[in-house]
């Protein structure tokens, strides 16, 4: 099976979260890859651990966000990225620039916007610029309705992509 190495840079080029994991597939969402319970994850250069649980990474391919669906009985369903669009430098790995928003789906149903603060420090740290800043909250607001409302891929499309790992 195809590796793929999973990068999030912050605004200004610095590497953020990344990691190993393996191709999966594609369909009308996006570019699917997934990673197992024993993957070694790092922020920046420096190991972080393991990932908590089998998990699917979902890559859309011209929206503004990433998205890990993550297996039971891991507490988070759904975590989305707000990003840029991602990027395929080469088959074999992938980069977004993450723009500090979250939306969470717990595993109970419950839906939240995360780190708001940070959005807010980092549109003055890095001079995001507008269209940025309008790309970011556009798509948290689409992603709040999409994932409490359970727009595909938000309801069941992803049980298929998490088989392949758990």
């Amino acid at each position: 099976m195809k590796r793929v190495r999973v990068v999030y840079r912050k605004y200004d080029g610095s590497l953020h979260w990344n990691y190993e994991t393996e191709w999966l597939g594609e369909d009308e969402h996006g570019v699917w890859v997934g990673a197992g319970p024993q993957t070694a994850i790092f922020k920046g250069a420096a190991p972080k651990g393991f990932a908590e649980s089998p998990h699917v990474l979902l890559f859309p391919r011209q929206a503004w966000w990433t998205a890990c669906f993550n297996a039971a009985p891991h507490r988070t369903e759904i975590y989305c990225d707000i990003t840029s669009v991602p990027h395929w430098p080469a088959e074999t790995e992938v980069t977004a620039i993450d723009l500090d928003l979250d939306v969470r789906r717990r595993r109970h149903g419950g839906v939240e916007l995360l780190d708001e603060d940070e959005f807010a420090v980092h549109q003055v740290r890095y001079a995001y610029p507008s269209d940025v800043v309008t790309q970011a909250l556009a798509s948290a607001d689409w992603l709040m309705g999409a994932v409490t409302e359970r727009v595909e891929p938000f309801g069941s499309a992803y049980h298929e992509w998490l088989s392949f790992v758990t």
